[in-house]
């Protein structure tokens, strides 16, 4: 079978390799589509530090069950389904209190352990995610969507908070989809006004392009003065997270999923005098990606808008050059892998 393999920083091909066969509590699933993310991308460019090499990435992905044992799941072969990609150990103190996102040795597909972008792979039954219908391509794009989910589940957000998103990137967007599910007022903030006109297509009630706007003008006017209920820093950047930290109300919670690349410097008393709260958010659960799917099908979410673009598996090098060089103009870009 096909493979999409990284060799080293700026290196990468499709390579041929032996059709896996599943071991006992294993499935043997065809990969449809497989969906570039941002840690693929830091493979791809050598910025990732938990990247080995040679490495297959790949950890957003939809796929077709071929085999698959007996279960109580009621998975079946011929399903299109989705999978967690994030493997914990089982026995680390996170583990043991159900923090299995959070586990001290995690493994990620296409980070830590081989990932999905090659025709054939098998999965434990335990972590195959029923589809209930969804298309393939909306399949590949629960697991980033999952990130957001999981990461606004760290802090209660009613209906009618008003809600800021630092970043409008594809997990910033996924953050205002699941925002406005939940029915806050969201402002969102990017350097971009091309990912700011995706973000106003997908219900963003104000967008502020901050290398021509000013930020703090434009977040007193939406609040009234009073500040954001809720805080969502997406990007990373120590800027970002000061700018949540100065626009949150007094209470407000601060989240961040943004994997952070810089240092920051503040005085931490401002969480003291603002009484804030601040959560880190890391991976997803099972029961994300399932909350995802139920609502995905509602047709409350249109998770298709997001794909920039569609490349066939020989072409996978030119998706992930195009990603390097993406200039704010691309979303989410899929990999075709198999037939539908």
């Amino acid at each position: 079978m096909k493979a999409i393999q990284i060799t080293g920083p700026g290196e990468i091909r499709v390579v041929e390799k032996e059709k896996p066969v599943a071991q006992v509590g294993e499935a043997l699933l065809q990969v449809l589509y497989g969906g570039i993310c941002g840690a693929d991308l830091a493979s791809y460019t050598g910025n990732q530090p938990f990247t080995t090499y040679p490495r297959i990435p790949g950890h957003e992905f939809s796929a077709r069950v071929m085999e698959v044992p007996d279960n109580e799941r009621g998975i079946r072969a011929g399903d299109i389904v989705t999978c967690n990609p994030y493997f914990n150990c089982g026995s680390c103190y996170a583990c043991q209190r159900g923090l299995v996102n959070a586990c001290h040795s995690n493994q990620t597909m296409g980070v830590q352990r081989d990932g999905a972008f090659q025709e054939y792979i098998t999965m434990p039954v335990q972590r195959i995610i029923p589809g209930k219908g969804l298309s393939a391509k909306e399949l590949a794009l629960i697991e980033p969507f999952s990130i957001s989910c999981h990461a606004l589940s760290r802090a209660s957000i009613h209906k009618g908070d008003r809600l800021l998103i630092m970043g409008a990137g594809p997990i910033g967007l996924f953050a205002l989809l699941r925002a406005k599910s939940l029915g806050a007022k969201v402002l969102i903030a990017d350097l971009l006004e091309s990912r700011l006109t995706l973000a106003k297509s997908y219900g963003a009630d104000a967008i502020v392009p901050v290398n021509n706007e000013n930020l703090h003008e434009a977040s007193s006017a939406f609040t009234g003065g009073g500040g954001f209920d809720v805080c969502v820093e997406a990007c990373g950047a120590p800027e970002t997270f000061l700018n949540c930290i100065q626009e949150a109300a007094h209470g407000a919670n601060l989240i961040l999923i943004g994997n952070g690349k810089r240092e920051v410097t503040f005085l931490h008393s401002i969480l003291l005098q603002k009484e804030l709260n601040v959560f880190g958010s890391r991976n997803a659960l099972t029961a994300d990606f399932e909350t995802l799917i139920d609502l995905a099908n509602t047709g409350a979410v249109p998770l298709t808008r997001m794909i920039s673009g569609v490349y066939p598996l020989m072409r996978a090098p030119d998706a992930f050059e195009a990603l390097k060089h993406n200039n704010g103009t691309l979303a989410k870009l899929l990999v075709q892998i198999g037939d539908e």
